[in-house]
């Protein structure tokens, strides 16, 4: 990540920033083998993505649904992050 221009956040293992000319952010959230790219220009997004590609083999999932046991929901308003599935499973428990 350092070598495509990121800096390692200090507090949080496996997160990385890159600022760029306008302002503009991509944030990368490494963990083993899965990676969480989101920013404030989508074009910068993909710009990372076509670099990346060429060092490592990745899919492309698009749209996030499911990261580290977080479920996330897309509304007009804007995303919703929440543990849907797993309640319902400890109510089924109880």
């Amino acid at each position: 990540m350092l070598d495509l221009g990121f800096t390692k956040f200090i507090v949080e293992h496996g997160m990385y920033v890159k600022e760029g000319i306008e302002g503009d952010l991509v944030i990368i959230c490494l963990y083993d083998e899965d990676l969480l790219v989101t920013g404030s220009n989508i074009e910068d997004i993909e710009i990372f993505k076509k670099n990346i590609v060429v060092e490592f083999e990745m899919i492309d999932l698009g749209w996030l649904s499911y990261f580290l046991g977080m479920e996330f929901t897309y509304t007009i308003a804007g995303m919703i992050m929440h543990q849907k599935k797993i309640c319902w499973r400890i109510i089924k428990e109880i």
